[in-house]
């Protein structure tokens, strides 16, 4: 990656809308996040990832984070919550660096990713499902 101006300017990019999709069209999840998330080398940066459902929140929901790399093809898991209980990855660059600070309750499935790095430019993708 090329430094800016600054030199310090680091760009995540998010996935800028996923459609996770229940039994029918009619009990489908929309996920959104913002398109790119800014942040400098050494600070922090919340990727927010809101979702509306027209069916109740079931204790079933599960939200999961993907991360791609900027230089790579494949897409690697890096945060889990599911039965009420967050699951951030025990191997990767991100498992000592990452705060689960969503709640499905408020329909929200946010991070936060602590210490930025150039290393962490890709694209960072935000699943929902609610099984019914």
């Amino acid at each position: 990656m090329s430094q800016g101006a600054s030199g310090n300017l680091l760009l995540l990019l998010l996935a800028g809308l996923l459609l996770a999709l229940g039994p029918s069209p009619g009990c489908s999840i929309h996920v959104y996040t913002p398109r790119e998330v800014y942040g400098t080398v050494g600070s922090h940066v919340t990727l927010s990832c809101s979702f509306w459902s027209s069916e109740w929140i079931s204790e079933d929901i599960s939200i999961t984070w993907h991360f791609q790399a900027e230089s790579s093809r494949d897409s690697i898991s890096i945060f889990h919550y599911a039965k009420g209980q967050p699951y951030i990855d025990d191997v990767g660059t991100f498992k000592e660096r990452m705060e689960w600070v969503g709640n499905p309750r408020r329909k929200d499935g946010s991070i936060v990713i602590y210490n930025l790095d150039y290393t962490d430019n890709g694209t960072f993708t935000c699943d929902v499902k609610n099984p019914p």
